[in-house]
């Protein structure tokens, strides 16, 4: 008995470490990820700045800063089991819809690249509210669809159509901005959720037709800019309008092959130091990847998100708890979809849109918001340890 209870004292010490629980893996990872984004952030912003009389470290500074922040967030995710963030959720989805709609206030929200959809802070700082509705949803439709109110292992109709009004209005209000790859992104999650939810595959047949009318609806009834237009241009015909809507892919592709196989090196690379690929440290990011650690360096990263996803896959697979394994398949449609759709875009398979790499590229919601979806996977992970 005594023996007993020496192992139990020592399992509540271990507990109190700030790293018990966490994917050793699935950590190291993210870390090492986080850790590139930083020297890219810096490579794509350094030269140009100084040879500009600017301060070079200007972006350098700003991203690690925002690391911080959102290591703190991830580590405050973790803190509280995730179970009894059902108790939370109202608060926070009622908060992100909130700042989704004050984006759209004239005078209130700042619009960037076409987009209404940030809200500027002091000292130069602006968040996006669409990046943390992310979360929002997922967290959201997971409690819905994992809580039954009948004798069924499945979720009912109305449990289905209670989730997607948790995800409509939201998506509604994204697409009014109009930020298409944020609502793209959100759409492939809940539809990933739905499906992995029990529900009958008739709902989600339903919604891709739907996505896809939708899609020409909101074309037809210019819902989509003028400009998101002239990107799916691009994209159909890359050689249509080189100089204009076409460039910037133009110059991303340009960037990425003159890599070869090992690179120009760090802060070598003659296209990105030239600023040729606009907004070079936020969504083509990769490119600066691709130029300077060529491809060996680029597959590095590639090898890193698939570890991050198999690790997350993982522990969706052992939790026993229904909204635990939602919740996770969420971060990891998620992660998955924002990874093809940055990356491919950046090498012309994807249309252009707004969407950061994650954990790689410059930007402070983007950053918090995936760190918090890391934390979610930790505290998922941390709990499903028998």
């Amino acid at each position: 008995m005594s023996q007993i209870s020496a192992r139990q004292r020592l399992y509540r010490r271990s507990r109190s470490s700030i790293f018990h629980g966490f994917d050793p893996v699935l950590t190291a990872a993210v870390a090492l990820l986080l850790v590139i984004g930083t020297l890219l952030v810096y490579a794509a912003t350094r030269d140009w700045y100084a040879r500009n009389g600017l301060d070079p470290q200007y972006y350098l500074k700003r991203h690690v800063i925002n690391i911080a922040i959102g290591v703190l967030l991830a580590y405050g995710t973790t803190v509280i089991d995730y179970r009894l963030l059902r108790a939370y959720t109202p608060i926070f989805w009622g908060l992100s819809v909130l700042g989704l709609v004050i984006v759209l206030i004239p005078g209130l929200g700042s619009t960037v690249n076409g987009a209404r959809a940030w809200i500027s802070l002091p000292g130069g700082f602006q968040i996006q509210p669409a990046e943390l509705a992310k979360i929002a949803i997922i967290v959201g439709m997971s409690m819905l669809l994992s809580e039954r109110s009948h004798n069924s292992n499945e979720p009912s109709s109305q449990d289905v159509l209670q989730a997607l009004l948790i995800a409509g209005l939201p998506v509604l209000l994204i697409i009014v901005q109009p930020d298409m790859g944020t609502a793209f992104i959100i759409s492939a999650s809940v539809v990933t959720i739905i499906a992995v939810s029990g529900a009958p595959s008739r709902w989600v047949a339903g919604l891709l037709i739907v996505a896809v009318l939708g899609a020409v609806v909101a074309t037809k009834a210019g819902v989509i800019s003028e400009y998101q237009i002239n990107r799916l241009q691009t994209f159909v015909d890359p050689t249509a309008d080189t100089q204009g809507a076409g460039y910037q892919l133009r110059q991303a592709r340009i960037t990425v092959g003159s890599g070869g196989l090992l690179g120009t090196g760090l802060f070598n690379g003659p296209q990105t130091n030239g600023r040729f690929v606009p907004e070079q440290q936020t969504d083509f990011i990769f490119t600066v990847a691709g130029e300077e650690l060529g491809f060996v360096g680029s597959g590095l990263i590639l090898l890193l998100y698939l570890l991050v996803l198999m690790r997350a896959f993982s522990i969706a697979r052992r939790t026993t708890d229904p909204f635990g394994r939602l919740m996770t398949t969420g971060v990891i449609a998620w992660f998955a979809f924002q990874l093809f759709e940055n990356i491919g875009m950046t090498l012309g398979l994807m249309p252009m849109t707004g969407v950061p790499l994650p954990f790689i590229s410059y930007g402070g919601s983007s950053m918090f918001a995936t760190l918090i979806g890391f934390g979610l996977l930790q505290n998922v992970h941390a709990r499903s340890k028998g």
